[in-house]
C-alpha cells in the first residue's frame, strides 16, 4: 500500500479523494507567502492611488487619462485576485469549487479587459501623433467613456462564452478535492487565443510601429528646425503628446512582456491545462505588470507624483481640492 510519507493531504478526513500537498520546504513556502502578499498589497495600493488621482482632480479628466483609469481599475482587481493565488501556495484550494470558478472567471475578465484597454491606448496615441488635427474632434471624453464601457462589457460576454463549461458545472475538471485548475477546451482556447491575444496584439504592434515611425520623423524635423514641415500642411504633434506616446509605449512593451508567457504556451498547443505551479507563474507575471504600471507613471508623469503627495497628506479632503492645478 502506498504511504503518504513526505506529503500531507489537503483534507485528511477524505483519505481517498483529497488532493496531496506538494513537498516544499517551510522557508520557501513562507518566502512565497510574504512575496505574493507584498506584491498584492502594493499592486492594489498603487493602482488605487491612480484611480483616486484621475477621478478626483478635474484637470486629469482627459480622454487619455480615462483610458488609464480603466487600466488602473483592471490592475487594482489583479492585486485583489492575488489573494486567491496566495491560498494556492500550499497546493490546496479550501474555498470550494464554486469560488474556484468565480476566481477563474474574474481573472479571465480582468485579463481580457486589460488587453482591450491597451488597444484603446494604442488607438489614442496613434490618432494623437499621426492625425493631430483630428484628435480633439474625434477623441472626445464621451466617446472614450463609451469605448471603455464596451471594452469591459465585451470582456464579460466573451469570457462567459469561453468559460461556459466550468460555469455550468464548477469543478468538473478537478481530479481530487482541494484542486483549483485553469482549464478550457480546445475550441474555447483557440477562440481565446485569437480574440484575446493575436488580434489585439497585432493591432497594438501595428499602431505603435506607425506611431514610432511618425514620432522619429517629427523629432528629426524639430531638431533640424525645418519650418517647411508646417508650411507644407503637415502638422506636428505637441511635445506633451510625444511624451505621452513614449510613456505609454513603455507601458505597452512591459505589458506585452508580462502577458506573453501564457499565450506562448497556448501558441505551442502543448496543453490547455495549467497546473498549480505554472498557473502561479503566469498569474504572478501578470500581477507584476499591474504593479509596474503605476511605477512607470510615477517615473514619467509629474501629475501622478503631485497627486500622490496630496492624497497621502489628506489634502484632497479640503474643499475645492479637485480644482487644484495638478499639471
Amino acid at each position: 500500500m502506498e504511504t503518504l510519507e513526505g506529503t500531507d493531504l489537503c483534507f485528511p478526513q477524505l483519505l481517498n479523494s483529497s488532493c496531496r500537498k506538494p513537498i516544499r520546504p517551510h522557508f520557501e513556502t513562507m518566502l512565497i507567502y510574504i512575496l505574493l502578499s507584498f506584491i498584492s498589497l502594493l499592486t492594489a495600493a498603487l493602482n488605487l492611488l491612480v484611480i483616486i488621482s484621475i477621478s478626483h482632480f478635474k484637470q486629469l479628466h482627459t480622454p487619455t487619462n480615462i483610458i488609464l483609469l480603466s487600466l488602473a481599475v483592471s490592475d487594482f482587481f489583479v492585486g485583489l485576485l492575488m489573494f486567491f493565488q496566495i491560498v494556492l501556495i500550499d497546493g490546496c484550494w479550501f474555498l470550494g469549487d464554486l469560488m474556484c470558478t468565480v476566481y477563474q472567471y474574474l481573472a479571465y475578465i480582468v485579463a481580457s479587459a486589460s488587453i482591450g484597454t491597451m488597444v484603446l491606448v494604442s488607438v489614442d496615441r496613434y490618432v494623437a501623433i499621426c492625425h493631430p488635427l483630428h484628435y480633439y474632434s474625434e477623441i472626445t471624453q464621451k466617446r472614450v467613456q463609451v469605448c471603455v464601457c464596451l471594452c469591459w462589457i465585451c470582456s464579460v460576454f466573451v469570457q462567459s462564452l469561453i468559460l461556459k463549461d466550468i460555469m455550468k458545472e464548477p469543478g468538473r475538471y478537478h481530479s481530487c478535492i482541494g484542486e483549483c485548475i485553469f482549464f478550457i477546451n480546445y475550441i474555447a482556447g483557440l477562440a481565446d487565443l485569437i480574440l484575446s491575444f493575436i488580434v489585439p496584439i497585432t493591432v497594438i504592434v501595428v499602431l505603435y510601429m506607425r506611431v514610432f515611425v511618425v514620432a522619429v520623423s517629427q523629432a528629426r524635423a524639430m531638431r533640424s528646425h525645418i519650418a517647411a514641415v508646417t508650411q507644407s500642411g503637415k502638422v506636428t504633434a505637441k511635445k506633451s503628446e510625444m511624451k505621452a506616446a513614449r510613456t505609454l509605449g513603455v507601458v505597452v512593451v512591459v505589458f506585452l512582456i508580462c502577458l506573453c508567457p501564457y499565450y506562448c504556451v497556448a501558441l505551442t498547443g502543448q496543453d490547455n491545462l495549467l497546473n498549480t505551479s505554472s498557473a502561479a507563474f503566469v498569474i504572478s507575471m501578470f500581477s507584476f505588470n499591474s504593479c509596474l504600471n503605476p511605477v512607470i507613471y510615477a517615473l514619467f508623469y509629474t501629475w501622478f507624483r503631485k497627486s500622490i503627495k496630496l492624497i497621502v497628506t489628506f489634502k484632497i479632503l479640503q474643499s475645492d481640492s479637485c480644482e487644484v492645478n495638478i499639471l
